[in-house]
């Protein structure tokens, strides 16, 4: 299962997370986000990661010309579409030659067929949890609702996964392609705490 971590925008915090390789580093490019990497990180230290992580950039209702001055900007590997997108536009980005994200916000009333729109122009789905904010509310969904997923397409799964309930992701059908973990993890917005990161990637690599 590979690991995402997201809502990173602090450089020596970052260097440190590098260090765990991870699969995927997520940054914030929504302004109403406390994480917003947005003035906090530059493309020289983006250029610093190894080439094994993935760098997504994380967006929410932005236009196709601003996601792709920023894919150039720094160097992305990834785009999360994390607002109300278009198909349309899924593919526009998807243009870009880079992976392409969708999320879905989950809750007991999701329909999964509102994917069906989306699966010829994403690479990975991600469900996260209904919430007041675009990601990083520390609350996970009901994960037997997975179970109504019947797609091939490979996803993330998103939403509150900390140490304590990451022993229940065995159970999880169907099997996530990656999780993607931010809030559970910090200290402070945007700070992730090292430590029990390393405790993650333990648990998840020793499977």
């Amino acid at each position: 299962m590979k690991i995402k971590v997201c809502g990173m925008r602090q450089a020596e915090n970052l260097r440190e997370l590098a260090a765990l390789q991870p699969d995927y580093i997520g940054f914030i490019f929504y302004e109403n986000s406390k994480r917003c990497a947005e003035g906090h990180i530059t493309p020289e230290l983006l250029a610093e990661l190894p080439a094994s992580i993935k760098k997504v950039g994380v967006f929410v209702n932005a236009t196709t010309d601003t996601i792709k001055a920023t894919v150039a900007r720094f160097k992305l590997d990834a785009v999360q579409l994390h607002g109300s997108e278009s198909a349309r536009q899924c593919a526009e980005v998807q243009a870009l030659e880079v992976e392409v994200i969708k999320v879905f916000s989950v809750d007991d009333r999701f329909v999964f067929e509102n994917t069906l729109l989306y699966e010829s122009c994403a690479d990975y789905f991600l469900f996260d949890t209904k919430g007041k904010e675009h990601g990083g509310n520390g609350i996970p969904f009901d994960w037997e609702l997975l179970q109504g997923y019947l797609s091939p397409k490979p996803y993330f799964l998103s939403g509150g996964i900390s140490l304590e309930n990451v022993p229940h992701l065995d159970k999880v059908r169907p099997k996530p392609f990656a999780i993607d973990v931010n809030s559970g993890f910090e200290q402070e917005p945007g700070l992730k705490n090292i430590e029990t990161l390393n405790e993650l990637f333990g648990l998840i690599r020793n499977k």
